[in-house]
């Protein structure tokens, strides 16, 4: 049974934000206000008093902040994270018996009840914090009651709130503090881990020469062009050595030809491993240069990491403990029945050799660490055990706390939520088969919902290398500039599996999602200056993106009602409402559609009368509104418009909007 502390008479109860009752990290970026709030009450009419205590890890004393009383016995405290890494906070509160006093005080004054003995009482108070710790200003107080002409001006000194102020942390009865019981962590990350756009391609792709595979020279050459369509994460799929032995053919054949090039997923030859790099793309220098580079156009590279084998990776033979053998004492490769992968082998987590396999696989994340990555991207997460990822994730971010980790986790949702509480800094998320207005709706506001957002941070992709959904298959330019939109405006990460989007490929292979000569298993060409291309759309949607900081954020999302249910309507504002978006966007890329809408005036600060100036962000028009009521029309030659609500001006005016 817990020691009993007789006279502790606070409790503090619901605090709030913590994830599993403290046992994983809420999730922060650097200079974000964290708030935290709380039930704190206690027996009786005494007053309570409470601070908010926290600390980063590097840190050996405690900040405390003063909560705030709100209503109901609901407090809140707020401080600001200013550096990288893990924090803890918590909870103290106490009986303020000055402050009680006070409030005592005046109600036996206004009743007429003689109050001179609860006044020594009060004066030896300030006495006794005056003999623990000398204050000029405090002895000003105590000399000012005791001279006062008249009862009501020593009891109108006596409740001044400077007074209270004062006497807060020099008479509070510190032996019977209620601590909460539990110091709960935080993790604060850089920047880009809720905002980030990420440009994915295959460097074995990006020869301008059709007949020779690319190289990170190659890669290089195309900075100028990703950056300037506004993408600051270019991700890498495995830039390894790739095995031979049961290689993949084109389309995913079984049979690999001799020219064929394989699967970089099938990591591992003769020539290394998962700290090697594959001979044809270049050097360890190569890539060091192109990762520099890419700094020199605000780029990271995001290098993927998948924690498989080919048959052919140099730790079968080294470490054969480290996976699974059959009864016929063959290999076990990788399966998800009735699929079988033979070009690849998985771990096997269960080795009694399990501490050396861990050490390896973090031992990998530190040596491209040190090669200047700084952000990785996880594939298939979910078929390794949670407490790896725990153990990893926090080894590695122990150290380097600027590191990204985004999870590759197409799985049941609560394995998914799972992995981000182990401390996977983003994920994939389903967005991909979200399309109508219903489904988008829930789903947003669930992945909004404060529950979700303390730790989970979605990045939303409408393709992926594995990913061609059957909408964008069967749809047009349309339908992919609607999912661009989406993506990009409903979440504050987004992605795009580069080449392939921006040029509309949607060619698949019959009956699945699988692409058509799929560029996992073979190299491809990209003619990327073409009419088809999206790049003006992707630039300029990009670029709104980092205009408008109510893009950067995705907690603070809203849908509004419009009378169409092929319109998705949603405004998105930041925490001090300078940048105010109400943004439309058709779901139907075959018709026009129109609806009439409400704008949120008492939301956005205006009055029902008045009238106020609109810029439309992708055509750059700017319009006057005038009242709450409004009408819009969308086509497929302009599915969406994101407005940013301006200014009010002076004339009143009837407005419909179309398109």
């Amino acid at each position: 049974m817990k020691k009993v502390e007789g006279q502790l008479r606070v409790a503090i109860s619901h605090v709030q934000p913590q994830v599993e009752n403290g046992r994983f990290a809420i999730k922060r970026i650097v200079g974000d206000d964290v708030i935290v709030t709380a039930d704190i009450f206690t027996d009786g009419h005494s007053h309570v008093t409470a601070d908010l205590l926290f600390r980063h890890q590097d840190d050996q004393e405690w900040q405390k902040i003063p909560m705030q009383y709100l209503d109901n016995d609901f407090w809140r405290g707020r401080f600001k994270v200013n550096t990288l890494g893990f924090y803890v906070y918590t909870i103290q509160a106490w009986i303020d018996y000055f402050q009680t006093w006070q409030k005592d005080l005046e109600k036996k004054f206004v009743a007429e009840i003689d109050i001179s003995v609860d006044m020594q009482m009060g004066l030896e108070m300030i006495t006794s914090a005056l003999e623990a710790q000398d204050n000029a200003e405090l002895r000003e107080w105590l000399e000012a009651i005791q001279d006062a002409e008249s009862l009501q001006q020593q009891v109108k000194l006596a409740r001044d709130s400077q007074l209270s102020l004062l006497m807060r942390d020099r008479y509070p009865n510190k032996q019977w503090v209620t601590e909460y019981p539990q110091t709960l962590p935080l993790f604060v990350d850089p920047p880009k881990a809720l905002f980030s756009t990420w440009y994915e391609m295959f460097p074995r792709s990006a020869s301008p020469d059709p007949q020779r595979h690319g190289t990170f020279k190659d890669c290089e050459k195309w900075l100028p062009y990703i950056a300037q369509m506004g993408f600051d994460v270019l991700y890498l799929p495995p830039i390894h050595p790739i095995g031979v032995n049961k290689r993949r053919g084109k389309s995913n054949q079984a049979k690999a030809l001799e020219t064929d090039v394989g699967s970089p997923w099938a990591i591992g030859s003769p020539e290394g491993g998962h700290m090697a790099i594959h001979q044809e793309l270049g050097t360890l220098k190569d890539f060091e240069d192109l990762v520099k580079e890419a700094k020199k156009w605000e780029i990271d590279i995001a290098l993927d990491i998948a924690f498989q084998c080919s048959v052919d990776h140099p730790y079968l033979e080294e470490h054969p403990n480290w996976f699974r053998w059959r009864a016929d004492h063959t290999i076990q490769h990788a399966e998800n029945p009735p699929k079988k992968y033979e070009d690849i082998v998985p771990f096997y987590f269960e080795t009694a050799e399990w501490k050396e396999l861990w050490d390896e696989l973090r031992d990998i994340i530190f040596y491209w660490i040190q090669k200047g990555v700084r952000i990785f991207r996880v594939d298939n997460p979910h078929t390794k055990p949670f407490v790896f990822w725990e153990w990893l994730i926090t080894t590695i971010k122990q150290k380097h706390p600027d590191i990204i980790f985004l999870a590759e986790a197409f799985t049941r949702p609560k394995v998914m939520y799972w992995l981000a509480k182990v401390g996977f800094t983003q994920s994939y998320t389903y967005f991909a088969w979200r399309h109508t207005k219903k489904e988008l709706t829930e789903y947003l506001t669930l992945l909004t919902s404060a529950e979700i957002n303390d730790y989970f941070r979605p990045n939303f992709w409408p393709n992926t290398p594995d990913i061609l959904t059957e909408e964008l298959q069967q749809g047009n330019q349309a339908t992919f500039c609607i999912r661009l939109i989406l993506a990009a405006t409903l979440s504050s990460n987004y992605g795009i599996y580069g080449p392939p989007f921006e040029l509309m490929i949607h060619e698949a292979v019959p009956g699945t999602e699988e692409y058509l000569n799929s560029e996992k298993y073979e190299s491809r060409y990209w003619e990327r200056d073409t009419e088809e291309s999206l790049k003006e759309l992707i630039s300029r949607l990009n670029l709104i993106r980092k205009k408008n900081p109510a893009l950067q954020q995705i907690k603070n999302l809203q849908f509004y009602e419009i009378d169409n249910e092929q319109i998705l309507y949603f405004g998105k504002w930041n925490d001090n409402a300078d940048n105010q978006l109400l943004i439309f966007v058709s779901l139907d890329p075959f018709h026009s559609q129109s609806g009439t809408f409400k704008v949120p005036l008492k939301e956005l600060g205006l009055s029902s009368k008045s009238s106020y100036k609109v810029q439309e962000l992708l055509l750059n028009r700017q319009h006057i509104w005038s009242g709450e009521t409004q009408r819009i029309t969308l086509s497929p030659q302009v599915p969406a418009c994101i407005f940013s609500i301006q200014k009010k001006v002076k004339r009143e005016v009837d407005f419909e909007y179309f398109i």
